[in-house]
């Protein structure tokens, strides 16, 4: 393939796509409809959002502009990490004690529901709660993930430090200079674990409608305050929606745009590999990303294939030389790689906020949002699609999960929004110049 780019072909090599359970038999919408809510976006966010609004009995519409999971994710790495971006001590020094802990309790059960829902719905998603670690790739970066590693112990979370020794022997590659490993956390199949989430929605009573995009968001005419929500061949009314569309918001809603940037996180896997060469690769078989600031996140598949994965850029489609980058990442963290074939390459968009911290919103009354996961969307959008099934109920689910909260305020878009892209890009640059400087970053 040619440097010009990589596009729909490398979705179709996905791992994930190509190992998923089958996605449920839903309908595009083609007629008009009504419902109590319209979720737009049938991605985790979504998706936990439907399903814990219709266990409570309310009528939910999800509509989805491909097919279920086709954003994000479907398409990320499947490491399921509790916690936000920033260390419980960040997020108390930047919001105060009270806002701060309330974002720490949130976040800390966040891989925990993940694996409840799995287990409460028997999703078939080769969920595994074992674990993930994260190594550091400098002696600054150690004492950053000891404070972080402490400060969750302080809350009682199974977290651990290990020493550079330990961490070789976990991972099987010399280059770091420890780690610490989060107990709470673990790895699914993405692609089925979301259409897992599809299965257990529509079982509780939510109508999921595919191949809908929503062409336009707004105040039906008819005095009763509610919703349109306005696709190709049909519309939902609704008293109220949720916009659940994160980095493929695109123009629906153009304060969501503004939001975030849209970052590809790309991937490649292998075909089943030897035994004997598992045994030399990650042989704790948990997965693990880095603290680098353009991070490397590897793992296992069930069946011994090895996920390799990395940011992208900026655009649209990958560069040949960004998957040729993952390869060689991988060749030199283990050795016994070169030579061995790579079938899987994929890719999708995570959305990046300004402050690294995901968003909830209300931008209208009665119109509801949650986005910018900034690379833990597996676990967070899950939370917080329960997050906005219980603002949309009052409070309601709150009582059988009091933690079930999270600030809301204004969306806040990135200053002189319309270069936010080249800035982003040119910092990726200097990172990526750094490294090949051989510059820690």
């Amino acid at each position: 393939m040619s440097e010009r780019a990589a596009t729909a072909a490398d979705q179709r090599a996905s791992l994930w796509r190509a190992t998923a359970a089958p996605a449920p038999d839903c309908p595009a919408l083609d007629a008009a409809a009504d419902a109590d809510v319209c979720i737009v976006g049938a991605g985790y966010t979504g998706l936990s959002c439907a399903l814990a609004l219709a266990e409570q009995r309310t009528d939910v519409a999800v509509v989805e502009a491909g097919g279920i999971g086709q954003g994000a994710s479907g398409r990320n790495g499947g490491q399921v990490i509790p916690g936000l971006k920033q260390d419980p001590d960040e997020l108390l020094a930047m919001f105060g004690a009270r806002t701060g802990e309330t974002m720490v309790a949130l976040s800390a059960g966040a891989a925990d529901r993940v694996f409840a829902l799995i287990e409460r719905h028997r999703i078939d998603c080769g969920a595994h709660q074992g674990g993930w670690i994260q190594p550091a790739h400098t002696p600054a970066a150690l004492a950053t993930i000891e404070q972080r590693a402490r400060a969750w112990q302080r809350r009682g979370a199974p977290v651990e430090l290990l020493d550079r020794a330990l961490t070789e022997a976990a991972i099987g590659a010399p280059f770091y200079h420890g780690a610490w490993i989060d107990r709470r956390a673990g790895v699914v199949q993405p692609l089925s674990y979301v259409r897992g989430l599809a299965r257990a929605a529509i079982a509780a009573g939510a109508r999921i409608f595919v191949e809908s995009p929503a062409l336009s968001v707004m105040r039906g005419g008819g005095g009763d305050g509610r919703w349109l929500v306005v696709t190709p061949r049909g519309q939902v009314a609704a008293r109220t929606v949720v916009l659940a569309t994160d980095a493929y918001s695109g123009e629906l809603w153009p304060t969501l745009r503004r939001n975030y940037v849209g970052l590809n996180s790309v991937q490649i896997a292998t075909d089943p590999l030897p035994e004997t060469l598992q045994r030399t690769i990650l042989p704790c078989r948990l997965p693990v990303s880095e603290t680098r600031k353009l991070l490397y996140y590897y793992r296992f598949d069930p069946d011994g294939r090895f996920v390799m994965g990395g940011r992208g850029n900026v655009d649209g489609t990958v560069p040949e030389h960004v998957f040729a980058t993952l390869r060689t990442v991988a060749e030199r963290l283990f050795p016994p790689l070169e030579g061995i074939g790579w079938p899987y390459r994929w890719w999708g968009q995570v959305g990046l906020t300004r402050d690294w911290l995901p968003h909830l919103a209300e931008p209208a009354p009665g119109l509801w949002t949650a986005l910018g996961y900034c690379g833990r969307g597996v676990a967070m959008a899950t939370t917080m699609g329960q997050v906005l099934a219980n603002r949309v109920l009052g409070g309601a689910l709150q009582r059988s999960d009091p933690a079930l909260d999270y600030p809301a305020g204004p969306l806040e878009p990135w200053p002189l929004w319309q270069f936010r892209k080249p800035g982003v890009a040119a910092t990726i640059g200097w990172f990526r110049l750094r490294e090949a400087l051989g510059i820690p970053a």
